[in-house]
C-alpha cells in the first residue's frame, strides 16, 4: 500500500507536467517520469557587435517523493554545441542563477512551482547580461570621454595668466624690433643700390656725351683737311 503523500505528491507532479506542457510545448523535454528540463530563451540588448542568436539556458527539474512539499531538484546547464555568450557563463554564473531562485522556492512550498521559476529564472539571468552589459558600455564612455578630453586640449592651449602674457608680450616686442632692424636694414641696402645705379646711369649719359663731342670734331678736322687738299690741286691745275 502506496503512502498517502507520496501519491498526492504524484498527482500533483503528474498535473503541473500537463499544465507546464500547454505553456511550453516547444521548450520541454522529458527525461524521465520525474524529470523533465525547459529551454529559456533569453530576451537581450544586442551588443554593438551583434550576438549570432539569443542566448538559450535550460532549467533541469528533477521532483523528489513529496514534491511540492519538499523543493525540486534543479539544475541550469545550456544546449550542447551552443556558442559562448559574452556576458554569460553557465559554468561561472550557475550558483549565482540558482542562488535567485531560493527566495521562489521557499514562498511556493506546497505549490506547483516551475513556472515561477522558470520565469524568476528568465528575469534573472536577462538582468545578470545587462548589468555586464552596461558596465562594459560604462567603461567604453569613460575611455570615449578621456580621448575627447584629450583632443580638446590640443586645442585650448596654455592657460593665460599675468606671468604668461608679461612674458609673451616682452618676447613679441623683441619679435617686432628685431624685425624693424631687419627691414631698416633692407630699406639701407635698397636705398644704396637705387644710389649707385643712378651714378652708373649719369656716369654713362656724359660719358657718351663725350664719346659724341670727340667725333664731330674729328670729323671737322676730316672735312677741313679734305678742302686744303682740294684747293691745293685747283692751284696746281691752274
Amino acid at each position: 500500500m502506496g503512502r498517502p503523500g507520496y501519491t498526492m505528491g504524484r498527482d500533483e507532479q503528474k498535473e503541473e507536467r500537463e499544465v507546464l506542457d500547454s505553456i511550453f510545448p516547444d521548450e520541454i523535454q522529458d527525461v524521465s517520469d520525474t524529470e523533465y528540463r525547459v529551454s529559456v530563451k533569453l530576451d537581450v540588448t544586442p551588443d554593438p557587435e551583434g550576438e549570432l542568436a539569443e542566448p538559450v539556458i535550460i532549467l533541469n527539474v528533477r521532483y523528489p517523493e513529496a514534491y511540492p512539499e519538499e523543493a525540486p531538484r534543479l539544475d541550469i546547464t545550456q544546449p550542447p554545441n551552443a556558442p559562448k555568450h559574452e556576458h554569460l557563463d553557465i559554468q561561472e554564473d550557475k550558483a549565482r542563477l540558482l542562488e535567485t531562485l531560493q527566495p521562489t522556492i521557499e514562498e511556493s512550498m506546497g505549490m506547483a512551482m516551475v513556472f515561477t521559476l522558470v520565469s524568476t529564472l528568465k528575469d534573472s539571468a536577462e538582468l545578470l547580461i545587462s548589468e555586464r552589459q552596461q558596465a562594459v558600455q560604462a567603461v567604453k564612455d569613460i575611455e570615449s570621454r578621456k580621448a575627447e578630453a584629450e583632443e580638446n586640449r590640443k586645442f585650448e592651449g596654455e592657460k593665460v595668466t599675468r606671468e604668461t602674457f608679461l612674458a609673451w608680450r616682452e618676447k613679441f616686442r623683441d619679435e617686432m624690433a628685431e624685425e624693424a632692424a631687419r627691414r631698416q636694414v633692407e630699406q639701407e641696402a635698397e636705398d644704396k643700390k637705387k644710389r649707385v645705379k643712378a651714378e652708373e646711369k649719369k656716369l654713362t649719359g656724359k660719358q657718351l656725351w663725350e664719346q659724341g663731342l670727340a667725333g664731330k670734331v674729328t670729323d671737322e678736322d676730316e672735312e677741313g683737311e679734305d678742302a686744303v687738299d682740294s684747293l691745293q690741286k685747283l692751284k696746281v691745275e691752274a
